[in-house]
């Protein structure tokens, strides 16, 4: 039962992408929350309608924030959260930025990676409650940080491939450091992991049952001048406390030896030749979905993850922002958030069509520095 109850279709995972992606043009009076309570400085991502999803404003508001706070000797940890119960953050609002002139464009993966390289250096600990759909640009405000706190209800995935995009916002940095290659295939199959699952794959640092994260934030905040080890401990008390799924198996444990010799190969088209070798309905299972990503994001997705195993979070998020501004200026990306997002026929065109003409000079092009205007921090 527990097999076919993971087993989704690809009609299902594409809902999912589109939760994760869709435009909301509803607008919160504060799109998020910038508190002090407590020993803490305390972020909600306040967009609940819109799954909370990251605009451009809220990166603006957030990043200096968290600078001052960095800086405030009464401030000794960072809490962030997502309004409402369904998300803590589906992404970046892509559509917006679909939509969006050179300028936008720019600004927006610019700003938010260096939000994400501020978190990923923050001097004081940060704490964030990835509870709900995890996706995208919430991984990249999260994953970052010393602490990640996952429930009962968070869905963790990068869907990126299926819109002619890659695993941005440092995924090229996160992703291959999971265990064997279980990130290279999260990053090129979007597969989404639930729950206890998230934690298990080392997405979160520990797991606590939903309904008991109002009280550990509480007993966060209550903490006296904390160090990074109080703040550990109460959250190991709680993660030990909780029950639900506990003695689970991971989702993929059965898949691992596999997944690690499947994914091991130097190229997407070994990767699908080894794919279609096995056999197995798990395998052809990926192989149908992988079939319907971007050849270019895919292509591209490898190379990231390859390179990015050896290089800082700042120099990946160099590349990232390289390969951020060529999907831009490319094809594939406004044609896939035109196919799932806007027209929603879920029939993407994508342009070169298949793995044989994204040439390996056509991939260079995307990781060419882009000299004055490369990403500094």
């Amino acid at each position: 039962m527990l097999g076919f109850m993971w087993r989704f279709s690809s009609f299902k995972r594409t809902n999912i992408i589109l939760q994760h992606l869709r435009l909301s043009s509803h607008t919160d009076a504060a799109e998020v929350l910038l508190e002090r309570k407590g020993c803490a400085g305390v972020i909600t991502l306040n967009r609940p309608k819109a799954l909370n999803a990251l605009t451009l404003s809220m990166i603006r508001q957030i990043y200096p924030q968290l600078k001052k706070w960095e800086q405030d000797s009464e401030t000794f940890l960072i809490i962030i959260k997502g309004a409402g119960e369904k998300a803590f953050c589906a992404g970046g609002d892509i559509v917006e930025v679909a939509k969006g002139n050179q300028k936008l464009t720019q600004a927006f993966f610019r700003e938010e990676y260096i939000l994400n390289n501020a978190i990923g250096s923050f001097r004081k600990p940060f704490v964030a409650l990835i509870h709900g759909i995890t996706m995208g640009g919430g991984v990249g405000v999260s994953v970052h940080g010393h602490f990640r706190v996952a429930t009962e209800k968070s869905l963790f995935a990068m869907p990126e491939t299926a819109i002619g995009l890659f695993p941005d916002v440092g995924g090229g940095y996160f992703l291959p450091r999971l265990q064997g290659k279980l990130g290279y295939f999260l990053a090129l199959t979007g597969f989404r992991l639930k729950g206890r699952d998230v934690y298990t794959a080392g997405i979160a640092t520990h797991f606590v049952d939903f309904e008991k994260l109002g009280m550990l934030e509480d007993d966060l905040l209550a903490l006296k001048s904390p160090s990074k080890e109080n703040i550990a401990d109460v959250l190991e008390t709680y993660h030990k406390k909780s029950k639900v799924d506990q003695g689970k198996p991971f989702i993929l444990e059965e898949h691992m030896d596999k997944i690690n010799s499947w994914f091991s190969a130097n190229t997407v088209e070994q990767i699908i030749e080894n794919l279609r070798q096995d056999g197995s309905s798990f395998a052809l299972e990926q192989l149908k979905v992988i079939n319907k990503m971007s050849p270019t994001s895919l292509k591209i997705t490898l190379r990231q993850l390859t390179e990015g195993s050896s290089k800082t979070l700042q120099e990946v998020l160099t590349m990232e922002y390289r390969l951020s501004q060529a999907c831009m200026a490319g094809q594939d990306f406004r044609e896939g958030v035109r196919a799932l997002l806007i027209e929603k026929d879920q029939s993407p065109k994508w342009k070169p069509a298949n793995l044989k003409e994204v040439t390996g000079e056509v991939v260079n092009n995307y990781f060419k520095s882009l000299g004055s205007n490369d990403l500094k921090f």
